[in-house]
């Protein structure tokens, strides 16, 4: 079966029936995110030279997805996917019985896991710079709470992957592929 050509629908690459949701620096925030995150985990133990530098990095990427929340585009933006607590129970529980409503932009529990994710490692940020001050130098519980969240990251993370699986399996999408090409079926 051919692909449809491609038709400047409303951008350069763009086939007819899909549509821009994911943009350029969404994309790369993201993977850049996912490696940092893998490469200071990895790091942890082994290279405090590299786990540092890699910490700052991100802290460094969340700070500019915090700022991309409000001013980037549509489907970046926190006002687009900020959904009540009781619209993202309703909606897990749609999703489970693989009847929730498709989304463009994240859906009300991607939207959840974003601020999750985010609070948590601004949270591994915070306490993995506190352990570089004299104030905090040797402080158990900084280092007890670095690693709690952490692991608690390592939870959001599979259970939002868990998440992309589902949603690509209930709505016949591949959401992997569309945060490489920023594409998503109209």
């Amino acid at each position: 079966m051919d692909s449809p050509p491609s038709v400047p629908v409303s951008g350069v690459g763009i086939r007819e029936g899909q549509v821009r949701v994911w943009d350029p620096l969404i994309r790369i925030f993201h993977w850049s995110l996912v490696g940092g995150f893998a490469v200071a985990y990895i790091t942890a133990d082994e290279w405090d030279k590299a786990h540092e530098t890699v910490g700052y990095i991100v802290a460094g990427l969340i700070a500019f997805r915090l700022i991309w929340g409000v001013v980037g585009s549509r489907h970046a933006r926190f006002s687009d996917f900020l959904y009540r607590p009781s619209v993202v129970l309703s909606f897990i529980k749609e999703s489970l019985a693989m009847k929730a409503k498709r989304y463009i932009g994240h859906n009300p529990a991607g939207g959840a896991m974003v601020i999750a994710l985010l609070l948590a490692i601004i949270g591994i940020s915070a306490t993995g710079y506190m352990m570089t001050m004299d104030m905090f130098w040797g402080a158990e519980w900084v280092e007890d709470l670095h690693e709690l969240l952490v692991n608690g990251t390592l939870v959001l993370i599979v259970l939002h992957v868990g998440g992309v699986i589902v949603a690509s399996f209930e709505h016949k999408e591949n959401l992997v592929r569309s945060m490489f090409t920023g594409l998503k079926r109209r």
